[in-house]
């Protein structure tokens, strides 16, 4: 069954170029062997350079689970996922990632995700773009809060 959840992210990678709604990246993501959500790069077509195919995929199945926890789920992308795409499959708790193409796949086509790769290598002050700490003491009163709240809900 994996392939068939394979196929369906590549269809809408395929879909979504050829439609001109975004890039050729799409996923989706399954529990309990059926699709709980999907999607497809939007960047563009939503001016949101965080509108990835997997990220579009987490965001629908979050709202149809009514969950920002996804353990229990797997993600079905037609490529690699980018370091920001990665991070939020981490956040989101899936259980795997099954991949139809590579970074290299993606770098040959254009999409080249090496740059963040070795920006994040880097420390904090070596980074491409300047990163200055200000108003740390009182930004930390959002932390002491979060510390002292008796009904948070963590994840």
């Amino acid at each position: 069954m994996t392939d068939a959840f394979m196929a369906r992210a590549i269809d809408l990678a395929v879909e979504n170029v050829k439609s001109g709604q975004g890039g050729p990246f799409a996923a989706v993501i399954v529990k309990d062997g059926r699709i709980v959500g999907e999607g497809a790069n939007a960047v563009t077509q939503m001016n949101d350079p965080t509108a990835h195919g997997e990220i579009m995929a987490i965001r629908a199945a979050c709202k149809n689970l009514g969950a920002f926890d996804l353990a229990g789920c797997e993600i079905h992308t037609s490529c690699e996922p980018c370091p920001m795409c990665l991070c939020a499959i981490y956040w989101a708790r899936l259980d795997r990632i099954y991949c139809a193409c590579t970074a290299a796949d993606a770098a040959a086509a254009g999409f080249e995700d090496a740059a963040f790769y070795d920006q994040l290598r880097k420390t904090a002050d070596a980074r491409q773009i300047p990163m200055t700490i200000l108003l740390r003491e009182q930004g930390r009163a959002a932390f002491r809060a979060w510390q002292e709240k008796t009904d948070k809900i963590p994840y």
